[in-house]
Formats: C-alpha cells, structure tokens, sequence
C-alpha cells in the first residue's frame, strides 16, 4: 500500500498517481474479497433472477395486458427488465453499507488510518467494487431474460449505453449506502438501513406504467429518481427516444452522488478522529 502523506519533494502529481495506486490496490482487495465471500453476489444476482421468474410467469399474463401492446407475458418481459434491474442496483446497497461497515468495526479502516491512506481513496474503492457487482447482477438479469425471450431493441450499442447508465446508477446510489453504513453502530444496522433504495423500484415504472397507479401514488412514482433511473434504461435497451429521462437521470445521478460523498467523507473523517 502506497502513502499519500503531504511532502514538500513531492508535487501535486505525484500525490495524485499515489492516490490513484491506493485506489487501485484496495479496489483489487475488495474484488478478492467478493471472491472469497461470494454469498453476497450470489444474492444480489440470485434475488432479481428470482423476482424476474415470478413476476414475469405469475403476474406477466395479467399485467402485460395493461400495457396496451397486445399483452401476454412476452410483452410484460420487455417491459418489467429494466426494473428488475435497477431492483438489484438498489438492493446491492446493502452489500455496500455491509462491507464498509465491517471494514470500521474490524478494525481495518484504522489500520488504513495509520498508513496515512486517503480517506476519499478508501471509498472511492468501495465504490468501485459496488458498481462492479452492479453490472454482473444487470449481465446475470440480462442473460436470463434473453433465454425467456427478452430482446433488446436497441442492439449492442443500446446495451452498451444501457450498462454506461446502470454504472452511472450504481456509482450514486453507493455513496449513499456508504454513507449509511459508516452511520450505523452495528453490521445489522447497516443491512436495515438502505432497504428502502430497495423498495423504491417497487414504486417507480419498474413493474407497472405509473399512469395506472392510484393518482396519489402515481404522483409519487412519476417524480422519485427511480422512475427516471428506469425510464432511462429502458430507453436504451429499446432503442427509443428517452426524453426528459435522460438529463433527469444525469442531475439526480449527480446530486446524489454529490451527497453522498460528501456526507460519507465527512463522517468517515470524524470516526477516524474520534477513534
């Protein structure tokens, strides 16, 4: 692990290539950790799998004929995709807030303290690893959903533009869930706090159109960041035109990402001052 202790030899540069290095070094350890204790993939992936089969042969008959496209189950599995998608991004918060959770109470931000690692490079890392997750769950949905018949409109520049997105996603939706888990005094709570996020998809255009919801709840659906974030993906996977969505989803991206770095910084720094 390299240092990013302040020298008067060493120019701003040269701080920021130490910086990067220590980046890339805990970024290999996290991945090495998912590696070794993969029942948090397995369930970030497993999961979404499980909510694609059931809403899709229990429900995809009943709701694909709200859509107004013909119907049926097929035409349900092109819809309900892109939510099952943005379910797992906000359930994988979870896995986020749990691991740097578990890095302050083993011990080891402290130990990260000593060598005078970057905080800012700590949870950028976390970052990292989380997004990685993120576009191995949206591959394992999309995999299994291309076997059921999904096909993507859009073709692989849709797709590609589609993963750019879910990266986009995950990225701002981690910082809050670092955030929460630095917050939060035990593990457990650390895996109680971002299940909202998790919810949220459930509330959007993820599973059904937001017009056929009661007008209250539609109001809400319509305006929370999720619609946006899911609007946007389908968008790209159906090669259609996104509209509004997609300089929505940049803003929100972008001011969530804004406050959850700085409230996850700033509470990193002051744990590591009082401990």
């Amino acid at each position: 692990m390299t240092t990013a202790s302040i020298s008067p030899r060493l120019g701003a540069a040269d701080h920021v290539r130490r910086s990067m290095s220590d980046v890339v070094t805990l970024t290999g350890r996290g991945l090495r950790r998912l590696v070794r204790y993969p029942s948090m993939i397995v369930m970030m992936i497993g999961l979404p799998v499980v909510f694609l089969l059931m809403f899709v042969y229990v429900f995809g008959g009943m709701l694909g004929a709200q859509l107004g496209t013909g119907g049926g189950t097929g035409a349900y599995l092109q819809y309900v995709v892109p939510g099952i998608i943005l379910m797992a991004i906000g359930s994988g918060g979870a896995g986020t807030a749990i691991y740097i959770a578990m890095d302050m109470r083993q011990g080891i931000a402290a130990r990260l303290a000593t060598m005078d690692v970057p905080r800012a490079a700590i949870l950028t890392a976390h970052a990292i690893v989380s997004v990685v997750q993120a576009l191995l769950a949206t591959v394992a949905v999309g995999a299994v959903a291309v076997f059921l018949g999904f096909r993507p409109a859009g073709g692989v520049p849709g797709v590609l533009a589609a993963l750019g997105a879910v990266a986009l996603i995950a990225f701002a939706i981690t910082w809050l869930c670092l955030a929460l888990g630095i917050i939060s005094d035990t593990i457990e709570t650390a895996s109680n706090l971002p299940m909202p996020l998790a919810f949220l998809p459930f509330l959007s255009s993820g599973f059904v159109p937001t017009e056929s919801m009661p007008a209250w709840l539609g109001a809400v659906a319509e305006y929370q960041p999720f619609t946006r974030f899911t609007e946007t993906v389908r968008s790209l996977l159906m090669g259609t035109d996104a509209g509004p969505y997609g300089w929505q989803t940049l803003l929100w991206c972008g001011v969530i990402t804004a406050v959850g770095a700085a409230w996850a910084l700033t509470r990193y720094s002051a744990s590591q001052t009082r401990s």
